[in-house]
């Protein structure tokens, strides 16, 4: 079993082979029971929405974690992956602007994910 920053981890390696922008993790562990990161980035197309959603579960499934549960539409321009320890919020530009998370959250820490992707 995998721990909640291995999860996040895994995630943001998987959309930044995906060629996912504007990734951020933020540790919200310490401001809500709702999961211990988020995982947010912005998709340039819904074809790049679907491509990241899908790889974020297939790469999860094959270290033996599933989501909880998945919402959003990807023709309304956000997705919603639930891991439970790890919650990921995929967006087009336009729908991230409108929902800023990262303002909403800005109480929660942001994890530098330099070491993670590939820069």
């Amino acid at each position: 079993m995998l721990t909640p920053y291995e999860i996040a981890e895994l995630t943001v390696k998987a959309l930044d082979n995906k060629k996912a922008q504007e990734m951020k993790m933020l540790r919200t562990r310490e401001i809500t029971i709702l999961s211990d990161y988020f995982v947010i980035c912005t998709a340039s197309s819904s074809t790049q929405l679907k491509t990241l959603s899908d790889e974020v579960e297939k790469t999860l499934k094959e270290k033996g974690e599933a989501p909880l549960r998945r919402e959003g539409h990807r023709s309304g321009g956000w997705v919603l992956i639930d891991f439970g320890c790890v919650v990921v919020h995929l967006f087009m530009k336009e729908q991230r602007e409108f929902y800023t998370l990262e303002r909403l959250w800005g109480d929660a820490e942001e994890i530098d994910i330099s070491g993670i992707i590939n820069v």
